[in-house]
C-alpha cells in the first residue's frame, strides 16, 4: 500500500505539479448561502417539465448523474454560477485534499468531511440501485479516451481505489475497449455493471459500444447524455436568465430572482447580432455551447475580428462577464502574487456534497500556474 502511495504522488509530481493550490480560498456564509439558493433554483426549474436543450432523444434513465460541478465567481456583488458540468473533475483530489489538511490540524476541516468517499461510494451505489435495485455492484469502469495519458489520471486511480476497497472489481479503460454482447457491456471478457464516464464526447457520438450500451440500457452509465442536455449544455443559461422563459415553464418568482440575480444573463448567439455583440464584446465572455474545460472559450475584449466572425457562425453563447475573486499567493518565498478563483459546488441530486476552489492566471482555469491549483474552501462569518 506504501508503495502505491509513492508511485502515486510521483505520477502527481511529475505530472501535474501545479494540482493543489499553495493556499486555502475564504468566502464569506452569506456567499455560500446564495451560492445553495442558485443550485436548488436550478434544480427545481430542470425538475419542471420539459427543460433539457435537446434532451428528448435520448433515453431517460433512472441515474441522476454523478459529479455536478456548479462554478461559481464570487466578487463584491455576490455569486454568480458561471456554468454547470455533468462530470465534473476534482471530486476525489479534493478528498484528498482535505485529509491532508485534517491531518496537519487545520481547525476547519470539518469532521462530516472525514465520510466523503463514504459520501462518493453511496452516490454510486445509488446510481446503480435506481437502475437495478437490489442486484449487487460488482464491477464498475472509469472510462475516458486514452485514460492514462489524461492530465487528471491520478484521480481514476482514487476513484479506482476507492471502489476496491468496497468490494468491487474496478478498471480504468479507453471506450474503444468496450464491447457489447447479447446480455451486456464486456471489457475484455468481463461484464461491466456501471461505466463512470469521463468523457467529453457527451452525445457518445464517437464510441458505438458505450452509446449502444446507453440506449438499450444493457449498463448503466453515469453521468449520461440526458444528464448534459439537461444540465450542462452551455444554452440551458440563456434559458436561465430568461425571466419569460421562465415564467413559461412555471418557475416561481422567488427562483426567477435568485437566478436572475446568481447566474450572468448569457443569450445564444445568433447571426443578426453581430452589430451589437461587437459593440459590447468587452463585456462579454463567448463559449461553445457544447465546449468543455474553458477549449474555445473567448474572452470579448481579446477577440480579433476574425475569431468573432468564427463564433458568429454559431455554435456559441455570450455570457455577461462576471469577475473572478482574488487571492494573494507568495510564490516561491517571493513577493506576493494575485492569482484569480473560481469556486466549484460539486452537487448530486441537488445536495452539495463537496465545495472547492481553483485558483489560476490568465483567462480560464489551466492548473498549469505556480502557487495555484484545486485549494480548499474555508467559510467565515
Amino acid at each position: 500500500m506504501q508503495a502505491q502511495g509513492e508511485m502515486w504522488q510521483g505520477l502527481v509530481t511529475e505530472r501535474c505539479p501545479h494540482l493543489f493550490a499553495d493556499v486555502p480560498v475564504f468566502i464569506t456564509a452569506a456567499q455560500m448561502r446564495q451560492m445553495r439558493e442558485v443550485i436548488e433554483a436550478v434544480e427545481r426549474v430542470v425538475g419542471r417539465g420539459e427543460w433539457g436543450v435537446g434532451s428528448g432523444k435520448w433515453m431517460q434513465h433512472s441515474a441522476k448523474g454523478v459529479f455536478y460541478g456548479y462554478d461559481f465567481h464570487l466578487n463584491s456583488d455576490g455569486a454568480h454560477l458561471i456554468e454547470i458540468n455533468s462530470n465534473a473533475g476534482g471530486g476525489f483530489l479534493n478528498t484528498l485534499l482535505l485529509d491532508s489538511q485534517r491531518e496537519a490540524g487545520w481547525p476547519g476541516a470539518a469532521v462530516a468531511e472525514a465520510n466523503l468517499e463514504q459520501v462518493f461510494l453511496g452516490m454510486f451505489r445509488n446510481e446503480w440501485r435506481l437502475a437495478r435495485g437490489d442486484a449487487p455492484l460488482q464491477t464498475v469502469a472509469i472510462v475516458d479516451e486514452q485514460p492514462e495519458a489524461q492530465y487528471l489520471y491520478p484521480e481514476f486511480l482514487l476513484a479506482q481505489r476507492m471502489f476496491e476497497r468496497a468490494g468491487i472489481a474496478a478498471y480504468i479503460a479507453d471506450p474503444a475497449a468496450l464491447q457489447v454482447c447479447g446480455d451486456g457491456l464486456y471489457l475484455d471478457g468481463q461484464k461491466i455493471d456501471l461505466v463512470y464516464n469521463r468523457l467529453t464526447d457527451f452525445s457518445l457520438q464517437q464510441h458505438y459500444a458505450l452509446r449502444q450500451a446507453y440506449l438499450e440500457g444493457s449498463a448503466v452509465l453515469t453521468p449520461d447524455p440526458a444528464h448534459y442536455a439537461q444540465y450542462a449544455d452551455k444554452r440551458n443559461l440563456a434559458r436561465l436568465t430568461d425571466a419569460d422563459g421562465l415564467r413559461a415553464l412555471g418557475a416561481s418568482e422567488a427562483d426567477i430572482a435568485t437566478l436572475l440575480a446568481g447566474v450572468p444573463q448569457t443569450i445564444v448567439v445568433e447571426a443578426d447580432m453581430e452589430a451589437t455583440l461587437w459593440a459590447e464584446r468587452k463585456s462579454l465572455f463567448f463559449k461553445p455551447s457544447s465546449g468543455y474545460g474553458s477549449k474555445g472559450a473567448y474572452r470579448g475584449a481579446n477577440l480579433t475580428r476574425r475569431v468573432f466572425g468564427d463564433i458568429m457562425q454559431g455554435g456559441y453563447v455570450a455570457q455577461r462577464m462576471a469577475a473572478p475573486g482574488e487571492r494573494s499567493v507568495c510564490v516561491n518565498d517571493g513577493e506576493p502574487v494575485l492569482l484569480k478563483y473560481d469556486v466549484r459546488c460539486y452537487v448530486y441530486d441537488g445536495q452539495v456534497q463537496l465545495v472547492a476552489a481553483r485558483l489560476y492566471q490568465g483567462q480560464t482555469t489551466n492548473f498549469r500556474t505556480p502557487g495555484g491549483g484545486f485549494a480548499p474552501v474555508r467559510v467565515v462569518e
